[in-house]
Parts: structure tokens; C-alpha cells; sequence
């Protein structure tokens, strides 16, 4: 594989560095962003034919004893995790909600403050739900929920379609597979990923996520199991792999819109995703299996990012798949509730 050297641009950002600093003004969030950027090489975009385009591909998360989504509507929506209910709120659900008010009244959880997607609220606890924290289940897989103050609760039900496409294909392959979790959040696909026989590094920014993850990991029993815990941002680290020639055959992606490193470094999913998503492809093995991306509050659509990884991907052969990932909802008429968009590439 050849690579292109880096380039690095002549530092002007430290005057205007200089002159905020001088002013008496901190540098704002863009400001400490696009320096970031100024010394970055640029992205590599390997040569070659682009992989097969499939879209839109629609991915349906059905109701199932661990997860449903019991109703929607009106911005909120009303989830069961195991016997627990919980209602919070929903920007995609625009529609008239189903059930009785009551339904949603005697939630056993309830999310209440800044609706935005990142905005901080307080939950309000029902008899069902005294504590924090309350066992859930995926796949079979024992881990912990968590009221956050970011209405999350420590699982995206929506990706356990990737995580079972993913899981199968590491049974299948019949040899030892190496995954990278990047933005691994609470670790449910790490652990999946390690049960099934896979060897596992998890990267987040967060050390309350990988205190989390690692939680989970002995609430599952797999402390022991061959799991790297990593906090660090997540650029810098896949910048590291590629100059140590570092290779991986299942690359995960589902950053935020946006966040902070441990160091302060600032991730903008317009700005960053593109070299994030070159540098991913430059780390995939000559045997490797698949990349894949979850977006989630971005102004792109899913045929942009089927764009950007084509391009990431050339000479990979396989294909691209793109689309959204929906929830139906329980019930007589269900509706689907988008969730997320995703590009995955994958090796056929």
C-alpha cells in the first residue's frame, strides 16, 4: 500500500492564537477546532474502482424481550428495556402519539429538560426504577442501563442490527478476526464482538464511558476476555495505528456530532469525519471484513455518506450499503421511527 507523506501546513494559527490571547478572549470551540486541523496531513484517498452501491437500505429493529418501542409521537417516545419503561424525548417523531395518555403517564422513567439531542435534563423515577442504574439484556448479553443526564441511557437499541451482522460474521470466518470499536460509548458492541470470538480494542474520549464499558464486561463475565480499554481521542489513535502499520478486520464507527478528547481535542463529525474515515480505511487488513458508520444528527443524507465511504473504500472490491436504521414500533399499525443514517462497507 502506498502512502502519501504527510503535509504539514506552516503554523498560522498561532498568531491569531497569540492576538486572542493578548485581547483577553479565550478561543472559541471553531477556533480551537480548525487550529486542530491546520496541522493535519491531508486525507488519503487511495486509488481504485469504488465498491458496489446498495441503497437505500432500510434497517428494521423489531420489538423483542429485551427492547420495543411501545409508542411514538408528538416528539417523544415511549421505550420498554426488559420491564422497565421509560419515556423521553424524540425530535423524528412528528406524528400523533397511539396509546392513552395514562400509557405514557405511568412510565416508570421519565426524561425532562432541554429536548435537543445532547441537552442536559432530569429524570423522573417512578416506584419500578429507584436507583440510577438497572439490569438490561442484549442478545443474551447481561450488561448495565444508566439514567444519564443527556437523556441516553447506555444503549442505541437501533444498533443491534449492525451488532448481529457483525457477530455472525466473525463466527463465520473461521479465524482469528480483530475489531476496533471507535466511539466504543458502554462497550455492548466490544462485548458482543469478544464473545463471539473476536479480538477487541475499544477507543473512547470518555473515561466515565470506559469506566462504564469495563463494568459491563463484569456484569457479562468477560473481564477476562481479550479487550483492549482505551481512552483516547479517537483521531489521534487511529493517526497512531497507521504509522505503526496497525491492521484491523472489522473498523466500527458512531461518533457524535460532536465532543471533546481527553486533551481538549474537539471532533466536528462535518469537519473530521472524512479524514477519520480515510485514516480507517488505511488501517482495514487485506483480509478485512467491514467498516462501518452510524451518523446521527447530521445534516447529510445517507447517499453522502454511501459517497464518502465509496471513496474511502476504493480498491476494496465488495460493497457499500446505505440507508437508516428504524425501530418499529409494538403493536397493531406500527409506525417506523428513524434513528440514525449508516454506510457500511463490506466484503462479499
Amino acid at each position: 500500500m502506498t502512502r502519501r507523506k504527510p503535509f504539514h501546513k506552516p503554523d498560522t494559527a498561532q498568531p491569531r492564537r497569540e492576538a486572542t490571547e493578548r485581547a483577553g478572549a479565550r478561543p472559541s470551540v471553531d477556533e480551537m477546532a480548525r487550529e486542530a486541523r491546520e496541522g493535519r496531513p491531508e486525507p488519503v484517498w487511495l486509488p481504485g474502482e469504488r465498491p458496489d452501491l446498495v441503497a437505500p437500505v432500510i434497517l428494521h429493529v423489531e420489538p423483542n424481550e429485551d427492547y420495543a418501542l411501545l409508542d411514538s409521537g408528538a416528539g417523544e417516545k415511549l421505550e420498554r428495556y426488559g420491564a422497565l419503561t421509560i419515556r423521553r424525548p424524540e425530535n423524528q417523531a412528528i406524528w400523533p402519539q397511539r396509546l392513552p395518555r395514562a400509557r405514557w403517564d405511568a412510565a416508570d422513567a421519565a426524561f425532562t429538560g432541554d429536548t435537543d439531542e445532547e441537552g442536559a435534563g432530569r429524570w423522573r423515577l417512578g416506584l419500578e426504577a429507584q436507583g440510577e442504574t438497572w439490569p438490561m439484556r442484549e442478545d443474551g448479553l447481561p450488561y448495565l442501563g444508566r439514567f444519564t443526564s443527556f437523556r441516553h441511557v447506555g444503549v442505541f437499541p437501533e444498533q443491534s442490527v449492525h451488532w448481529r451482522f457483525m457477530t455472525d460474521r466473525i463466527r463465520a470466518a473461521g479465524r482469528p478476526v480483530r475489531v476496533l470499536n471507535l466511539f466504543g460509548y458502554t462497550g455492548l458492541a466490544s462485548l458482543l464482538a469478544a464473545r463471539a470470538g473476536a479480538e477487541v480494542t475499544h477507543v473512547d474520549a470518555s473515561k466515565r464511558a470506559i469506566a462504564w464499558a469495563r463494568e459491563n464486561a463484569g456484569v457479562a463475565r468477560l473481564e477476562d476476555a481479550p479487550i483492549r480499554w482505551i481512552c483516547e481521542d479517537a483521531v489521534r489513535f487511529v493517526e497512531r495505528e497507521v504509522r505503526r502499520g496497525n491492521a484491523y478486520d472489522i473498523v466500527l464507527l458512531d461518533p457524535p456530532k460532536f465532543g471533546r478528547g481527553p486533551k481538549g481535542e474537539v471532533w466536528q463529525i462535518e469537519a473530521d469525519l472524512p479524514y477519520l474515515l480515510t485514516l480507517s480505511r488505511q488501517i482495514l487488513s487485506p483480509s478485512a471484513l467491514m467498516l462501518v458508520l452510524t451518523a446521527y444528527a447530521v445534516r447529510s443524507s445517507f447517499f453522502s455518506l454511501a459517497a464518502l465511504m465509496g471513496e474511502a473504500c476504493r480498491g476494496l472490491g465488495g460493497r457499500v450499503e446505505s440507508g437508516e436504521l428504524v425501530i418499529r414500533e409494538e403493536g397493531e399499525d406500527p409506525r417506523l421511527l428513524s434513528t440514525s443514517l449508516f454506510s457500511r462497507w463490506v466484503r462479499t
